[in-house]
């Protein structure tokens, strides 16, 4: 076995795989960029090496300067983790020439299964069923659209060097060169290059897939199946092992065509076969994924396997740790994505500092996000994954459900109360729901905040803070017992508080209180009847928890505001004087919403743009993210290039005011 690993990664892929080599008795070095100089991911390791900005492409995808950690260090292995260089066979083999081990498949296989035209040939060639559609692949949008074209409609945009759904699109009809110029973008800055492959969409499928293990020597087995039907934009956000409502005669097949294109590529570690099954319950081959998975946990919380320890031991030469007789299933699995993204924004990335995190107790957390820590918008905004076991699926989805109502996080926006959602819809709980359900459910799925409820919380939170003794549970209110309206408005101004959620001030009145339980009166936003809402508190050190009605809340407070999550959204609700209204107007300029890089320009000085218009698309965090015109108007200055480096709140595009507005 390995004495001294390099794990070329960062996060909680990081903190995964050296919690493996730290039971196994296996040193780790850990590798940093600057952005993750205090990262949690560095704790423990034998050594911490610093490998370049914080830019993945000049730190953790520099395959040099990694290899060259590996050996100053003295590693005899390099683990890559999932994401970054993990499926770059270039890599694998560098780490190789350097007689260093790689924790993972031969380079062969990776290059092969790395681009999708060469793996659909040869799983094709092995009689595993292949998708529909072209068999090469081009970086040219001219060749993209004729590609299309002989394919027919709907069709699916898919990068050859991709994986994760980046730069996937789909295409109804048309052209498509706006969605073929986007994904050509998006898999050039992503996997450094940019061909995609067109194939028949097929609508409404199911995401399954199938996790094998292969050591090199003739043995293959698989670890069943998972299911990642519940995906946005082609991008995972919920798994489950064993997949749902899957006819035993169908997973049979599935399995066996994985193993047979194991055996066909001699497969050696971990990988995945990754299968689309269309409603007339046909499946097809849709990628193999030579490398472990992001939702790898849900097979090992059924398996009660280790799959690091497994790579580590193949990779060390041993054989299988365990025949196919040898490894059984037992009971149901979920695994929830936890993002930093904002859902009402249209899921936009939303890096920043954690201010306060309390995972819930019991339960599988995979992350390395902690109190004060930052979110850096330099990388992947998954920040944490929360997994259950249960006995059935049923138990399953209840255990996610309490997990994720026990889960406070403050100071960054995630899609906390999303996840709460999506469980509770009855396509998810009937386990019918397909890989297009999110985005075509959307509207219904997410969450809604009443503002009365905000108040209602926020009010509490308030008061409850105020305490100064350090106590675990407090009351709301500084008085000892109910008191009437008259008495309230002339006795303690905690007892009536101006706020503001979405720029509409409203005031919350105490009417009564019971322990830690209060009554809130909310005025009304103009005209009608004053609302109450029943609130509970605890104080927590500086956090603030409770429930209003049915949901639970926490929050943070600062002297001008309340930083709230309520059944997982987050609110900030503004402490301000009654009666002001913060709506503001459009303005004249178009702002990036966070750092990233400018990698399109829809406008030039002198165009007339309406409301809403995008005028700049910004990649950050692997997303592109709109930048649309406050107004409608024209542009007086484009104040960016295509390629620039900008910072958030950084103005891309300002309009003419309204009196230097041309007129025709």
């Amino acid at each position: 076995m390995f004495e001294r690993v390099l794990i070329a990664n960062r996060g909680e892929i990081a903190r995964r795989v050296a919690r493996t080599c730290r039971r196994m008795g296996i040193d780790y070095v850990a590798v940093y960029s600057d952005a993750d100089r205090d990262a949690p991911h560095l704790r423990g390791a034998a050594a911490r090496v610093p490998i370049g900005p914080a830019p993945a492409a000049l730190s953790y995808i520099n395959g040099e300067k990694l290899i060259r950690a590996a050996l100053d260090t003295g590693c005899d292995a390099v683990h890559p983790g999932y994401g970054f260089l993990s499926e770059n066979a270039a890599f694998a083999d560098a780490v190789e020439l350097a007689e260093l081990a790689f924790v993972g498949p031969a380079p062969k296989t990776i290059a092969d299964m790395g681009d999708k035209a060469t793996a659909k040939a040869i799983m094709a060639g092995a009689g595993v069923p292949v998708v529909p559609g072209s068999s090469e692949a081009s970086d040219d949008a001219d060749t993209i659209a004729a590609l299309l074209a002989q394919t027919g409609y709907p069709a699916l945009l898919k990068p050859v060097a991709g994986g994760g759904g980046k730069g996937m699109a789909v295409v109804e009809s048309g052209d498509g060169r706006e969605e073929i110029e986007s994904a050509i973008r998006t898999a050039r800055s992503s996997f450094g290059d940019g061909r995609l492959l067109v194939e028949r969409f097929v609508r409404d499928p199911r995401h399954i897939e199938v996790q094998i293990f292969g050591d090199g020597q003739g043995n293959v087995v698989h670890l069943f199946e998972r299911e990642c039907s519940l995906q946005r934009r082609h991008q995972k956000i919920v798994e489950e092992a064993p997949a749902a409502n899957l006819p035993g005669d169908l997973r049979d097949a599935m399995i066996d065509a994985a193993l047979r294109g194991a055996r066909a590529l001699a497969y050696r570690n971990a990988g995945t076969f990754e299968f689309i099954v269309g409603a007339d319950g046909g499946f097809y081959f849709l990628e193999v994924n030579t490398r472990l998975q992001v939702e790898h946990p849900v097979t090992e919380e059924i398996t009660g396997l280790d799959l690091v320890e497994w790579q580590l031991r193949v990779a060390a030469g041993e054989a299988l740790p365990l025949t196919q007789a040898q490894i059984a299933s037992r009971g149901h699995a979920i695994e929830c994505r936890l993002y930093a993204e904002d859902p009402a924004a249209g899921f936009r990335p939303s890096p920043g500092r954690v201010a306060r995190l309390c995972w819930p107790p019991n339960v599988r957390v995979e992350s390395a996000v902690e109190n004060d820590t930052t979110v850096p918008p330099d990388y992947d905004p998954m920040i944490a994954k929360l997994v259950v076991h249960a006995a059935d699926r049923t138990a399953a989805i209840a255990a996610m459900t309490t997990a994720l109502d026990a889960t406070a996080i403050t100071g960054i926006t995630t899609n906390l109360g999303f996840l709460r959602r999506l469980l509770e819809t009855p396509e998810v709980v009937a386990g019918t729901a397909s890989t297009g359900f999110i985005d075509s459910e959307l509207p219904r799925i997410m969450p809604t905040v009443d503002p009365a409820d905000a108040i209602a919380a926020a009010a509490a939170a308030v008061v409850c803070a105020a305490r100064t003794e350090p106590r675990s549970a407090c009351s709301p209110w500084t008085r000892p017992a109910p008191f009437d309206r008259a008495t309230l408005d002339a006795r303690a101004p905690l007892g009536r508080i101006a706020f503001s959620v979405g720029g509409k001030s409203r005031v919350a009145h105490l009417n009564a209180l019971h322990g830690d339980c209060a009554n809130i009166e909310i005025q009304p936003e103009d005209t009608g009847e004053p609302v109450s809402r029943i609130v509970m508190a605890r104080r927590q050190d500086d956090l603030v928890t409770g429930t209003v009605g049915r949901q639970r809340w926490c929050a943070q407070v600062t002297a001008r505001a309340v930083d709230l999550t309520l059944a997982g959204t987050r609110v900030l609700v503004d402490r301000i004087a009654a009666g002001q209204d913060t709506a503001g107007d459009g303005g004249d300029e178009a702002k990036s919403p966070m750092p990233g890089v400018v990698v399109a320009l829809s406008v030039v000085a002198g165009a007339a743009v309406s409301r809403g218009d995008v005028v700049a698309v910004v990649e950050a965090m692997k997303f592109e993210n709109p930048v649309v015109a406050p107004r409608d108007g024209v542009v007086g200055e484009v104040c960016c290039a295509a390629g620039d480096q900008v910072r958030a709140g950084q103005v891309l595009v300002r309009l003419l005011e309204e009196s230097g507005m041309a007129v025709s």
